[in-house]
């Protein structure tokens, strides 16, 4: 499920809540908020959270480095938070939180931007997603292993979770954020002159979004708004790219890396596949 959902453009509408549910972690909230250049340098670090995510699934070997990568980044993060207590970010709980948010964001994502799961297609999800888990070093001692099981310990940690600073910024619609500094010149030139204008449009969607891809038992643990009225507007906005999407070209609808690997794995299906018979 992960190789048809994880590289779809759609993941990039899920990204942010399930970014923002990590950070509602004290732990890994004052983790971001000492250790992340999001601030000074919030496109590159988009990209690179972006590229190591689509590796778990779509890099094959490389998913394994990555996934040593990651840890080997994470050792030296640690501190107090805003509450004084010692953190580490890879201490079993706090790491596997960081993990864990991204199913109940899919889950309810699915949802609007796809289609509803059935039981099956949940298990079955739950269970690739702690397949990825392992490729990151996340112990199954520290993940529960059923679907059945992970709904208890995610109801649990809504109690631990709270409305941190770095939170509180990410669905901010008046932080100051650069103009892009990737893609071809031009690109960057025209937006670099229509910034002012572009900025407060993208800040309101991106708390639009972000608040309202989030599940709302977690959206109401931290008491985040959501109104009637914004609710309508999101189930608008989920049909109509229910409609688009899927209609798109490959080249369109999956994102570069994602693009990739499934030509190579058609091609690789191709050469495998036996011989007609004569």
């Amino acid at each position: 499920m992960l190789w048809s959902v994880a590289g779809d453009i759609r993941g990039l509408l899920m990204l942010p809540s399930a970014l923002a549910l990590q950070v509602a972690h004290p732990a890994v909230g004052a983790g971001v908020d000492q250790y992340s250049v999001f601030r000074t340098d919030p496109w590159g670090r988009g990209e690179r959270s972006l590229r190591s995510a689509l590796l778990w699934v779509y890099g094959g070997e490389a998913a394994a480095e990555e996934g040593r990568r990651l840890r080997a980044l994470h050792r030296t993060i640690q501190g107090t938070d805003a509450h004084g207590r010692r953190y580490h970010a890879l201490t079993p709980a706090n790491y596997a939180w960081v993990h864990a948010t991204g199913f109940p964001v899919y889950q309810h994502a699915l949802r609007l931007l796809h289609r509803p799961l059935t039981d099956a297609q949940e298990r079955r999800l739950y269970a690739e997603w702690l397949q990825v888990g392992r490729i990151l070093g996340i112990h199954d001692r520290d993940m529960p292993q059923t679907v059945e099981a992970f709904w208890p310990y995610y109801r649990t940690m809504l109690g631990e979770i709270e409305a941190t600073v770095v939170l509180r910024e990410l669905v901010a619609t008046d932080q100051p954020v650069p103009p892009p500094d990737r893609g071809p010149l031009p690109l960057r030139l025209l937006l670099r002159a229509l910034w002012p204008v572009i900025l407060p449009r993208l800040a309101r969607f991106r708390s639009f979004i972000t608040v309202g891809l989030m599940p709302p038992d977690a959206r109401e643990a931290l008491g985040l708004e959501w109104s009637d009225a914004q609710e309508r507007r999101l189930r608008r906005f989920a049909r109509v790219v229910r409609a688009v999407v899927p209609v798109l070209p490959e080249r369109l609808r999956y994102l570069p890396l994602a693009r990739k690997a499934r030509r190579e794995a058609r091609l690789q299906a191709r050469l495998s596949a036996p011989a007609p018979r004569a």
